[in-house]
């Protein structure tokens, strides 16, 4: 089996974990836009829309699932620090997007979420372009009772050497009936 097989296949197992829950809204537009000729910038152009201070790093998400989002960003000027290295808080920046990301595409359309929280573990610093990878391996049940959930983000340069460590925690609650 070679590796896009094998994402793949965690990707539909991932899909499936959620049980008869439709996936969020903007997994499934994710989903739709795999299909066509640069679906992943297009799909990032539209939450940056959303965010606009997500641009500031010029990300590009790879990779989005139930409990796994990947993005990228190319070393520039505009996210470095005053010695030449990648900023800290663009790092920050780019953990945040790959969790709210996750977070995004596995909460179930009844329930909403917000970061509360981030604690940062700057181990090293990057001079490339860099790799934020959030990942939860067992994905939580969301229910009537609102939960804290903690996302673990690596940070990667470009030798694939995590020099950030991220946790996020994000509050998931169910919507307010109208």
């Amino acid at each position: 089996m070679n590796t896009q097989t094998a994402l793949d296949a965690e990707a539909t197992s991932s899909t499936e974990s959620m049980g008869s829950v439709a996936p969020a809204a903007n997994l499934r537009i994710w989903q739709k836009l795999q299909k066509v000729p640069f679906g992943n910038w297009l799909f990032t152009q539209a939450v940056c829309f959303k965010v606009p201070y997500f641009r500031t790093v010029h990300p590009l998400i790879h990779e989005l699932r139930p409990g796994l989002c990947r993005v990228s960003a190319p070393n520039r000027r505009g996210v470095h620090n005053h010695l030449g290295t990648y900023h800290a808080i663009a790092s920050c920046n780019m953990a945040e997007i790959a969790a709210g990301m996750m977070i995004d595409a596995m909460v179930p359309p009844t329930h909403r979420w917000i970061p509360t929280g981030m604690t940062v573990e700057y181990k090293s610093r990057s001079t490339t372009g860099v790799t934020s990878i959030a990942r939860l391996d067992a994905i939580p049940e969301f229910g009537e009772e609102p939960m804290d959930v903690v996302v673990p983000v690596d940070v990667l340069d470009a030798d694939g050497q995590v020099y950030v460590f991220a946790e996020i925690t994000m509050y998931v609650s169910r919507k307010k009936s109208a």
